[in-house]
This record gives structure tokens, sequence and C-alpha cells, in this order.
């Protein structure tokens, strides 16, 4: 199952271990670790990108649900490693783009506070026992939420409604005295703004879940030869 982990330690060098841990788990066949970050929390309650896997089989992970996730609990991942930022407040990503809801957001930052860093990571996981027991031996705290699926749906809705409020708008400025078509036009031009925003983000988040579906791909084709290789 196609699944979002954060790991909360209290200290970075249980944090580094705690990724270290997930790296061997994916080398042993348990997990497929798409993509990992270390992120922690400043004791002013701004949160710094302590390291990231851009080798990654996602390669980049901005535009990613992880890279959108880790932009919701520690800033933008464009940004270099070490760059300090506000949790949550101000955070290029969006919450519907890390497909993990605003409750697990929300659990995950009631746990990451200040002094403790967490390991992000986006794996493919089939049973939780590996992870668990191996994060609990180092005192990690283990939060997981299974990937949303309904994005596409909710973007298509999106854009629906701002054409159909475009149309009717332009029905009306076809109508309307001329003291009032600037007005309804300025209103259609702010409209088709939003609706070419809205269709981009779309276009990026599609581009981003083709890109995790070719590296879960990737993923499991490599488990599948190691498991082959092991049995020969």
């Amino acid at each position: 199952m196609d699944r979002m982990l954060v790991v909360v330690f209290d200290n970075e060098s249980k944090a580094y271990k705690g990724k270290e841990a997930l790296q061997l788990l994916n080398r042993e066949g348990s997990i497929g670790l798409y993509a990992y970050a270390v992120v922690s929390k400043n004791p002013d309650g701004t949160g710094t990108v302590k390291q990231s896997d851009d080798t990654s089989p996602l390669g980049t992970l901005t535009g990613t649900s992880i890279g959108s996730l880790i932009g919701l609990l520690g800033g933008p991942v464009g940004l270099a490693i070490g760059a300090t930022v506000g949790f949550l407040a101000g955070a290029t990503a969006d919450i519907d783009n890390a497909r993990v809801g605003a409750d697990f957001v929300d659990d995950v930052t009631k746990v990451l506070l200040p002094g403790r860093v967490a390991v992000v990571a986006q794996v493919d996981e089939e049973w939780t026992t590996p992870v668990d027991t191996r994060m609990e031996s180092i005192g990690g705290i283990v939060f997981r939420r299974a990937l949303s699926e309904v994005q596409d749906t909710v973007d298509d809705e999106e854009v629906a409604g701002i054409k159909a409020d475009i149309a009717q708008m332009k029905a009306e400025h076809a109508q309307a005295h001329a003291d009032r078509k600037a007005k309804i036009q300025e209103a259609i031009n702010k409209l088709d703004s939003k609706l070419q925003a809205r269709l981009q983000l779309a276009k990026d988040r599609r581009a981003a879940s083709e890109r995790e579906a070719q590296a879960k791909a990737k993923v499991l084709k490599a488990k599948a030869a190691a498991a082959s290789s092991n049995a020969s």
C-alpha cells in the first residue's frame, strides 16, 4: 500500500538512525522507499529541512505528495537544505496535494514539538510491523496514512465550476449597460486568471502522480529482482 510515514524523534541523532533503518528495510525488501526527508522543529517554532533525498526514485520532491507534506510540516522542498521556514504558515504546498488530510497534519504537528525531529517518507508498505518495530526500538513515534486518490476529481469539479461562473458572467456582460461592462469584465478577468492557475495546478499534480506511479513501478521491479536473486 502506498503510504506516507512521519516518524517523530526526540533528537536529530535518533532521526538519522530512523532514516537509516528505513533504508535498511528497503534493501531487505520489507518496504519500498520512494523518498524521504529529515525535518526538525526549532525552538522558535520554525522548521528546518535537514536532509532530503532528491536522488530517490521520485527524483525531485517538488510537486509530489511527500513534497507537499514536507511543505506543510517544514517548508518548501525547493529551498536549500538548512533553509528555515514557518511550520504550516506560508507553505507553498497545499493540503490537497499532500493527499493525507488535514487531520493527519494536525496529529503530527501536535507531537512534532520544538526540539524534535521527524523523518518524513513515502513508502510502499504491505504490513506495519517491520517499520513499527524498528522505529519503536529507536524511540520514534510513527504516524502513517494511506494516500488518497481522489484529487483529480476535485480538480475537475473546481475547474468546471469556474468555467460555469465565467460563462454566466460573459452572458451578463453581453446584456449589461455600458457603465457595468467594465466591472463585469474585471470580474471575468479575475476568474480567468484563477481558472488558468487551477488548470496549471491540476497539470502539475497529474505530472507528479505519473512520476510517483513510475517510481513505484521501479521500486516494485527492484524488489522482485532482489527476491528472485535471493531465491536462486
